[in-house]
């Protein structure tokens, strides 16, 4: 059997409300688990105290034994310093910007270095300017 801690949806809709369970990974969302380990609340503001409630010993426990986190409550459970924070993925190429997107991306490129190129070539023509009538002086 194969414990994750994971996160349990309740509360009515559009007002989520999240237990924080120790389940067997073949077991329902919001189903069957083996132990609450806490809960979460994403309604209330970020620096409120019962916003995310855990009970750590448990989660130690239950890490120790082999359970695998969410990859949220990784990020949540490294926020504490129970565990240390989830690697970044590599994104997929289908979120990459396509052909037509890139063309534009290397023209507004362009454009700017262009421009950047004309600005200081001006700012360097007055400055050539006034240098020879400092000499004749």
């Amino acid at each position: 059997m194969s414990v994750r801690i994971r996160l349990s949806r309740g509360g009515s809709k559009k007002r989520p409300f999240y237990r924080v369970v120790a389940a067997d990974q073949r077991a329902p969302r919001d189903g069957r688990f083996i132990e609450r380990l806490g809960s979460y609340n994403p309604m209330l503001p970020q620096d409120h105290a019962d916003r995310f409630v855990i009970n750590e010993e448990r989660v130690k426990y239950w890490l120790s034994v082999g359970a695998q986190p969410t990859e949220r409550l990784q990020k949540m459970l490294s926020n504490l310093g129970l565990m240390s924070a989830p690697a970044l993925r590599q994104q997929p190429k289908k979120s990459a910007p396509k052909a037509k997107a890139l063309e534009r991306i290397k023209e507004k490129e362009e454009k700017a270095k262009a421009a950047a190129e004309a600005a200081a070539a001006a700012s360097a023509q007055p400055a050539a300017e006034e240098a020879p009538a400092e000499n004749n002086a």
